[in-house]
């Protein structure tokens, strides 16, 4: 009687416990299906830069502002904008496609919208980003909290360092350790060389810590670039030069002009073979995005 009883006993408790077992395993994949899915808010994104790093963080905004010259979102992330609403260029939005959107939050650049945030707040709540502070890492940051992405945030800022250390190397053994940089953009009407600032100056400069040219550190480090004559350039005496070329036929004519006049074939840079012709985008995005694109394009010019 006592050896039935214990093999009843056993066989209810066997029954318990398969019962609770898939039960308690269930809830637990539920609960880390739950903690996985982080709940994604609609963002309306009235610059280019803040789009691209809501990109970075792997979020795409329902809608955002294109690039103004383009009328059409950036080349390099276009194909992932391709669900996107356009909104317009950042200094005149669309403001009625913005309220058809009915999103949850805007972003706006305080550069470009800054003056009246009212309008915006009327739509949904709105964060403002002043992208002169900081870098684009704090404005990464700054997203990802927002969004409770700030383990991507860093993640992405690492495998960013990482990547500049290999590019600086590559640098460096190509150019020098104690080579000078100068960076440049030909336009139909202008010649300009960029200073400091944002957006190639960070990179060049503090990222890959390339050694500023002579005179590039006098120019006015409040704005982008510095309109010269083409007789001043050699006075930079840079080692390696960074040629930005807008893509009209105006620019392209300039830029050849440039490449078969007597000042710019007796540069150091030009006889060295130390001439490195790249694009607009992703070059001037200076976004998280945009910068690590922009670093992997250096990545194949220095292991060339």
């Amino acid at each position: 009687m006592k050896k039935k009883l214990a093999i009843l006993f056993s066989a209810m408790l066997l029954l318990i416990l398969s019962a609770c077992g898939p039960t308690a395993s269930t809830d637990n994949k539920a609960e880390d299906s739950k903690n996985e899915e982080k709940e994604v808010p609609k963002i309306a994104s009235l610059s280019i830069h803040l789009t691209n790093d809501l990109l970075a963080l792997g979020i795409t905004p329902v809608g955002s502002v294109v690039g103004g010259d383009l009328n059409d979102f950036l080349p390099h992330v276009k194909d992932e904008l391709k669900d996107t609403t356009k909104l317009g260029p950042a200094k005149d939005p669309d403001m009625e496609a913005l309220i058809a959107l009915s999103p949850s939050v805007i972003y706006i650049d305080e550069e470009f919208s800054g003056d009246d945030i009212s309008k915006y707040e009327k739509i949904a709540p709105t964060e403002s980003f002043n992208l002169d502070e900081g870098t684009w890492r704090d404005h990464l940051k700054s997203i990802g909290k927002l969004v409770d992405r700030e383990k991507e945030a860093e993640d992405f800022i690492t495998e960013y360092e990482s990547l500049t250390n290999e590019v600086k190397t590559l640098a460096t053994e190509e150019l020098g350790a104690d080579s000078t940089t100068l960076a440049i953009r030909v336009t139909a009407k202008e010649l300009r060389v960029f200073t400091t600032k944002r957006p190639l100056g960070p990179m060049l400069f503090e990222d890959l810590g390339l050694q500023p040219a002579r005179g590039i550190e006098e120019l006015d480090s409040t704005q982008p670039y510095e309109v010269i004559s083409q007789e001043v350039l050699p006075d930079f005496d840079a080692d390696a030069i960074f040629v930005v070329v807008n893509s009209d036929d105006e620019a392209q004519t300039a830029f050849k002009q440039l490449e078969e006049s007597p000042i710019y074939q007796g540069m150091k840079a030009v006889k060295n073979n130390h001439i490195y012709v790249i694009s607009d985008q992703p070059w001037l995005d200076y976004s998280a995005l945009g910068n690590k694109l922009a670093m992997e394009e250096a990545k194949e010019l220095f292991s060339k």
